[in-house]
């Protein structure tokens, strides 16, 4: 997607409102009607700490914005750029991130319990994130963007909590999971190759055809408790010693 696009284009790198802007138009908000922000470029401002909460920022552009600590529970973030992104300790619970573009993004510490997330996160950090019970799978109804599911290649989890997270044909590929808690997650079809899960949680994780081709599974905890390991993909090629 990022191939033949032009990532130093006024579009992409320029906002046209000001925190102020922002700050009025949610102080002028109407109760049960959330902030909306859809299309709106915003692009490298400090919105950090603002109450955003159910605020829709669908196909907005967010590149290098910083909403660290804010509060977006329940926020609509489908198919916004949010390339470079800083959300370190900020709260998205049950937020949409459907088409998402969040490579580079930083998410240390936020907290994603809940949310929808089937867009592109590649190499970003979420380390010690909390993503218990959020929802990676691919979505199998709506194709015309393409296979749309949680891509985190080369991601940082380390130390992450995803108990119970649904991760069924997600792209984990190199992603870092060291310490990651990923109890009763499903992680049904994963693509984990070259993954790093050494001292993860796995009692009660599924790992029914989930490709773990050179992936580290090494000291897993609870894996006596894990469904379906020895089906995955390509186990006998993961590194366990």
């Amino acid at each position: 997607m990022l191939r033949h696009l032009d990532l130093t284009s006024p579009q992409m790198t320029m906002a046209e409102l000001s925190r102020a802007d922002v700050e009025a138009l949610i102080a002028t908000a109407k109760p049960g009607q959330p902030v909306d922000l859809a299309g709106r470029r915003l692009n490298g401002l400090d919105l950090s700490g603002l109450d955003l909460t159910g605020a829709n920022f669908r196909t907005a552009l967010l590149n290098r914005v910083n909403l660290s600590g804010a509060r977006l529970d329940g926020a609509v973030l489908d198919q916004a750029w949010m390339l470079k992104a800083e959300l370190s300790g900020a709260s998205l619970k049950k937020a949409s991130l459907f088409g998402t573009q969040m490579q580079d993004g930083r998410l240390v510490g936020a907290d994603l319990s809940g949310a929808r997330i089937a867009g592109d996160f590649s190499r970003a950090d979420l380390g010690k994130a909390n993503l218990a019970g959020a929802d990676f799978s691919a979505d199998m109804r709506n194709q015309s963007m393409g296979l749309m599911r949680g891509v985190l290649n080369s991601a940082n989890l380390a130390g992450a909590d995803l108990a119970g997270a649904n991760l069924s044909r997600a792209q984990l590929r190199y992603a870092n999971l060291r310490g990651a808690n990923l109890a009763g997650a499903s992680l049904v079809g994963m693509e984990a190759a070259g993954a790093d899960l050494t001292g993860a949680n796995v009692a009660g994780a599924d790992f029914k055809g989930a490709d773990v081709d050179s992936a580290r599974l090494i000291g897993l905890v609870g894996v006596a408790a894990a469904k379906n390991l020895d089906a995955a993909k390509n186990l006998g090629l993961s590194i366990r010693q």
